[in-house]
């Protein structure tokens, strides 16, 4: 008896997808996400805003893209993140489609349908592609877990929403999750 195949998908099948799926492509599997809780979106949205707030006052030429924008880490189609936010700081990198490269610093929100990839297999996908910030956001445990790539020993940081989270990018942007009220 011959073991089931299991099925190799391209962009075109992501593409393809009925119209209000949420998914991701990678190494050539789609996974499929449900809809983010009302939380989950007051954080997306406080913290957006808090970041283009920043990159505005002081002129910047970052970019701040918060979900639903594909991201093309390898620079070509043939796998699909849908980071919750995106930073990108060079406009190159910034097509009508999303983004063709590695952002700057992204940042996702777990969701149940998400943590496995959240936690397990993006760190490593990202580290790789030259994403410089991953931050992980737990609304469950109210943690943040920072990689900084750039650094010797990027090894993850854990943070509780009380503490001062200093980001890697800008030298003084500091991020305490205990004011967003969520």
């Amino acid at each position: 008896m011959d073991l089931p195949q299991e099925r190799i998908y391209t962009i075109e099948d992501f593409y393809n997808l009925p119209e209000g799926i949420r998914a991701e492509l990678i190494n050539d599997k789609i996974y499929m996400q449900a809809s983010p809780s009302a939380n989950h979106q007051r954080l997306s949205l406080k913290l957006t805003r808090l970041i283009a707030d920043y990159i505005d006052a002081r002129d910047g030429d970052c970019e701040v893209f918060p979900a639903p924008f594909d991201v093309f880490l390898s620079g070509n189609e043939n796998e699909c993140f849908i980071p919750d936010i995106s930073v990108i700081c060079n406009p190159d990198l910034i097509k009508d489609r999303g983004c063709y490269g590695a952002p700057d610093w992204i940042i996702e929100i777990v969701s149940p349908s998400t943590a496995s990839l959240d936690y397990f297999l993006k760190p490593e996908k990202y580290r790789i592609a030259g994403v410089k910030e991953y931050w992980i956001i737990n609304l469950m445990k109210h943690t943040v877990t920072v990689y900084h790539f750039e650094d010797e020993n990027f090894s993850p940081r854990t943070y509780s929403f009380q503490d001062n989270i200093k980001t890697n990018i800008y030298s003084d942007l500091i991020i305490n999750f205990s004011g967003f009220g969520i």
